[in-house]
């Protein structure tokens, strides 16, 4: 693999910024980095690929924790939606992503999970898989098939978990089911990282799920009880325990910034920022399908034909951190929440989600407004 050497960057990162910075990869991982010209200094190979950053933003690759399509595509209908759908995203600076499954019956989730573990085989890019459903709460179904909304019993767990061949990453779990607390157990003991969400639980509920071992909130303030000043919910349960990270859609429609900006202040360093995106990010509005469900995008705002639920986004990550900077988060902050964090969520933090020595060469190079304009993932640049 090429060396690859990225220099006059303003790096930024969740540890902070540096002007003039420069680093240096080889055979995918960060091997050196700096500040200033000492770049010049280094030994590079004949054909190492140099490129100026001419003083732009540098970060690291982003990393979607919850992301169902684009680009017109479902992640649902398999294995080229899926890569039509990532590349997509790719361009738009996400480096690493889980493939986000919407409720469906179990033996075509069982298909999917299959399909994705051969993926992940096949592409670093793909962290696996994360079942938002079968077992969510119907009073909080959101725009999932309510006739696929199942219990979690311990058999249908371990065929999921058997299916994906260690490749489920996360599952997101109303903990008030029958059988959900016993189900968390089973999952976490399995390395899934399990989510609270789309769920009608209280605060107290909430908080057995996260000593039990859930560590993740889908889509805070989306599809759970909202704050009361007699009933506080899981949303203040998640704030309040610094053991849990809370995935936010930030595209103006899901979350108003003010209480976006109340979720960074309230759980600071543990917010990730997600697209949950569906087939229309990237494309145009129109009709499309969000597993067995109409939808109807309209100026980039998905809702279910049926119900006029919120239906995913159209959002693509580096929107999301263009509008956290606009809403007056700084710049590491809003970075950190699509990098190291979401990184972090996953068991990855050594690996991800920073520009320094020993990371995968992850990077995303972003003008003065915050728009890609290259992506590289493990050195190699990523087609835009």
């Amino acid at each position: 693999m090429t060396d690859l050497l990225i220099h006059s960057a303003t790096k930024i990162d969740v540890d902070g910024q540096i002007d003039a910075f420069w680093l240096h990869a080889v055979d995918g991982v960060i091997r050196a980095t700096g500040s200033g010209d000492d770049w010049r200094s280094l030994s590079l190979d004949a054909d190492a690929l140099v490129h100026d950053a001419d003083g732009h933003h540098l970060t690291p690759g982003f990393i979607d924790l919850h992301v169902h399509g684009g680009g017109g595509a479902s992640f649902d209908d398999g294995r080229d939606a899926i890569e039509r759908a990532l590349a997509v995203h790719r361009a738009h600076g996400t480096t690493r992503s889980l493939i986000s499954l919407v409720s469906n019956p179990v033996d075509a989730l069982v298909a999917s999970l299959d399909g994705i573990a051969d993926l992940v085989a096949e592409d670093p890019l793909v962290l696996g898989s994360h079942l938002e459903g079968p077992f969510l709460s119907p009073a909080k179904k959101g725009a999932h098939d309510p006739t696929a909304l199942i219990d979690p019993s311990p058999a249908i767990v371990e065929r999921l978990i058997d299916a994906s061949r260690g490749t489920l990453r996360q599952i997101t779990i109303a903990p008030e089911l029958p059988n959900a607390l016993e189900a968390i157990q089973v999952l976490v003991e399995a390395g899934v990282v399990v989510a609270v969400g789309h769920t009608d639980a209280d605060e107290a509920l909430t908080k057995t799920a996260f000593d039990l071992g859930a560590r993740l909130v889908t889509h805070v303030f989306n599809a759970m009880n909202g704050i009361h000043h007699r009933a506080p919910g899981p949303i203040i349960a998640s704030f309040a325990d610094e053991r849990v990270t809370v995935e936010l859609i930030l595209d103006g429609e899901h979350v108003h910034p003010d209480v976006a900006k109340l979720a960074f202040e309230q759980a600071p360093g543990r917010v990730a920022l997600i697209t949950d995106a569906m087939a229309a990010a990237g494309s145009s509005d129109g009709r499309y399908l969000l597993g067995a469900l109409e939808v109807q995008v309209t100026d980039g705002l998905a809702r279910l034909v049926e119900g006029d639920s919120i239906a995913g986004s159209t959002l693509t990550l580096d929107r999301a951190l263009r509008l956290a900077i606009g809403s007056g988060i700084p710049a590491p902050v809003a970075v950190g929440a699509l990098t190291s964090t979401p990184a972090r969520v996953l068991g990855l933090g050594e690996r991800f989600g920073r520009l320094a020595v020993g990371y995968a060469a992850d990077a995303v190079l972003l003008d003065h407004r915050w728009s890609v304009q290259a992506v590289w993932a493990d050195g190699t640049a990523l087609q835009r």
